[in-house]
């Protein structure tokens, strides 16, 4: 009987010290999906913009990923915008796809940081939506992007996250020893409150050495946007080929101070660097032989 009643007290003991772990496991995941679901729902954008980011942090599985592209149509531009770099940091077959697919927004902040995004990962899409943006209406023009986006582009402040990034691109160019990489050129284009999404483009391309892109720079030493004209002579000077330099000649003459004085540098610039010689190719087969 004494037996029997100590098994009897026992026995909650023993069942509750039995609970599967995959229960409790299973109870904190829902607690997690919850607060993730209540937060992407939230009416403070603040809340949304911070669940949009934490979903950077999930792999690229359902259904996080799902959600993370549905917020794509969140009202909100900051969370929009948070979105699209989690996509850049999940980064898998779905992302390019789904980063063209923000690049068609009517909004110009959201379809901007699209196209940096394919550009940053070296999709063919973001480079010709920028040059295109570059361009606006001159021959040049791609006509990837629509007249009515680019004049929205054209007014678009550059926000402090491409300020950064601008400025850390900035600071890895000086492939010509003894040269500098304009950073302070860089930052001065990048914190006037005038400058244009035009022009930050200019500054964002400046490491392309393609041909279309030069292009692309020369069409805006002369465009009517100052930050612009002051963005295409800094990227043309750091492009550090000296049969440019008579492309900044007539920027010399610049109603504005700040592309005068670039023009100036970038000009002296390019004027100090000597043309690398050709290396006789002839001499060399024949040393071979």
């Amino acid at each position: 009987m004494r037996n029997f009643l100590v098994l009897l007290l026992l026995f909650p003991v023993f069942i509750f010290s039995q609970t599967p772990a995959s229960k409790t496991s299973g109870s904190t995941q829902d607690r997690a999906r919850g607060l993730l679901d209540s937060s992407l729902k939230d009416k403070n954008p603040d809340t949304r913009k911070h669940a949009v980011q934490a979903l950077g942090l999930v792999s690229p599985s359902e259904p996080y990923l799902s959600q993370l592209e549905g917020m794509l149509e969140d009202k909100d531009v900051e969370v929009r915008l948070a979105v699209i770099t989690s996509l850049m940091d999940l980064n898998n077959k779905r992302t390019v796809p789904t980063l063209r697919k923000a690049m068609d927004t009517d909004v110009p902040e959201v379809s901007f940081a699209a196209a940096k995004a394919l550009w940053t990962l070296n999709e063919p899409a973001g480079r010709e939506a920028l040059v295109s943006v570059l361009s606006g209406e001159t021959k040049t023009s791609s006509g990837f992007i629509t007249k009515q986006k680019r004049d929205a582009l054209r007014m678009l402040h550059t926000p402090k996250t491409m300020f950064l990034f601008a400025l850390k691109q900035g600071a890895n160019l000086a492939p010509v020893p003894g040269l500098g990489a304009g950073v302070s050129s860089l930052q001065g284009i990048l914190s006037d409150p005038g400058v244009s999404g035009r022009a930050a483009t200019a500054l964002l391309l400046t490491s392309d050495k393609s041909v279309e892109v030069l292009r692309a720079l020369q069409d805006a030493l002369v465009d009517t946007d100052w930050s612009v004209r002051a963005a295409a002579v800094h990227a043309i000077a750091l492009r550090n080929n000296p049969a440019l330099k008579t492309d900044l000649t007539p920027l010399l003459d610049d109603k504005k101070e700040a592309v005068r004085v670039r023009a100036a540098a970038g000009y002296l610039r390019l004027d100090g660097i000597r043309p690398t010689p050709v290396k006789s190719v002839r001499k060399q087969d024949t040393k071979k032989q």
